[in-house]
């Protein structure tokens, strides 16, 4: 078997017939330039049909049920894929479209966020052997009963990855509408440096910590399977950025990039007993419930009492406050409140680890700008504080400038890719 690549397109990239057709031609340029490799296509819906389709669903009923949800979103990756594999045709090219079941992309039952559990690849390799090219729907996968699932937001990433991963190819490459991942969103800072190659660690933190260019899932993915990401524009594939190992870096540097959350809330449950029962109760629950809890604070204990607080994603604060009105009096808590006025900034650097004295700098940093730190967090790589809103891209700017070393002209203008 020749080596494979496998190569993503989001849905900006096949956002019409056109761009479905450019893809097409970008498949069999790369095929006509490299015959000892083998391609695996996977593709997004097109630009605004996923929202489409949920907002339909949203219109025939209240609550979609949602297996049949996800049979009605895996129609748009289904009609993306076909239309690519059909324009791969045109091009001369031996294609054939594959769904989730086809591909033996193997999941849970959790419909609209499914993981994935296997993907058995030997249908995909079977076409391969023949020189064809497959075209895989992204987003979707198989329950073991048969059902389709959705594997929420960012599956495509996610699918690329786990296809690259189980076929041992050499590379994957997510094309997307930027020319690779940026030292920080040049909506915020408007000269800002184009990563050439950032690691596995370091592209996790970012996406986790608000970077839109790939989802954290598809790096870990590529994390724990030493797969080899290129993040590179549709339009203007010459320039890119790598994903590999920490020691495939020539250089690293204190901080890689900076980035920011704005969706984020901030609970606090007050007069909390301090025996570590009530603690236990509380982040128990949570989990059970399915929120991802991020930093932490506890305040000074005033006699048996103190004030816990936390960040979690805005999309759960429905389930938290339910969670919290009949929680509270068995934790013996006398209240709860919910901030939505926040914003998480963070820098990352895999350079921290060898460098003393990152935070003093950014907390001499935002004090210049006078800016309060309300939270912080740490690991060996990232230092995240949660501040008001309002001073976010202000803060931004700040620790770019303090931290991040510029290129020559490097003042760009981006969009944001589906």
């Amino acid at each position: 078997m020749k080596p494979i690549v496998v190569k993503k397109f989001g849905g900006t990239s096949v956002g019409d017939l056109g761009r479905i057709r450019n893809v097409a031609k970008l498949v069999r340029s790369f095929k006509e330039e490299n015959p000892d490799k083998e391609v695996v296509v996977v593709v997004s819906a097109m630009a605004g049909e996923t929202n489409r389709l949920v907002s339909l669903a949203r219109e025939c009923v209240k609550q979609p049920n949602p297996r049949e949800l996800d049979v009605l979103l895996a129609t748009g990756e289904l009609a993306s894929s076909a239309l690519t594999a059909m324009s791969l045709q045109e091009e001369g090219l031996s294609a054939r479209s594959f769904d989730g079941y086809l591909a033996r992309i193997n999941t849970d039952e959790h419909h609209t966020n499914a993981k994935i559990q296997s993907i058995d690849g030997e249908l995909l390799q079977r076409f391969l052997a023949t020189g064809g090219v497959p075209v895989v729907a992204g987003f979707q996968g198989v329950t073991p009963s048969g059902d389709f699932t959705t594997l929420g937001r960012g599956g495509s990433d996610i699918t690329a990855v786990a296809l690259a991963a189980a076929l041992s190819a050499e590379a994957c490459y997510i094309y997307t509408d930027v020319e690779g991942v940026y030292s920080a969103d040049p909506r915020v800072c408007r000269r800002v440096r184009r990563l050439d190659r950032v690691c596995h660690e370091e592209m996790f933190e970012l996406a986790s910590l608000g970077a839109k260019v790939l989802h954290p899932r598809s790096v870990y993915f590529a994390m724990r399977y030493g797969v080899p990401l290129a993040v590179l524009s549709t339009f203007n594939p010459t320039r890119k950025t790598w994903i590999v190992k920490e020691g495939e870096l020539m250089e690293k540097p204190v901080v890689t990039g900076v980035t920011y959350r704005l969706d984020d809330i901030k609970v606090t449950v007050s007069g909390m007993p301090t025996g570590g029962d009530a603690l236990s109760t509380l982040f128990t629950e949570l989990a059970d419930a399915d929120v991802f809890i991020d930093v932490i604070t506890q305040s000074e204990a005033v006699g048996e009492r103190m004030n816990i607080s936390f960040t979690v994603p805005e999309e759960s604060s429905d389930r938290v406050i339910a969670l919290l009105k009949n929680l509270l009096p068995r934790l013996g808590a006398s209240d709860y409140s919910i901030d939505r006025d926040i914003a998480k900034v963070s820098i990352v650097g895999v350079g921290m680890r060898y460098h003393a004295g990152v935070a003093s700098k950014a907390f001499a940093v935002l004090g210049a700008e006078g800016i309060a730190t309300r939270m912080i967090s740490t690991s060996e790589i990232k230092l995240s504080v949660v501040i008001d809103r309002k001073y976010c891209e202000v803060a931004v700017r700040a620790l770019h400038d303090a931290f991040v070393e510029l290129e020559p002209g490097t003042e760009i203008t981006v969009g944001a890719e589906k």
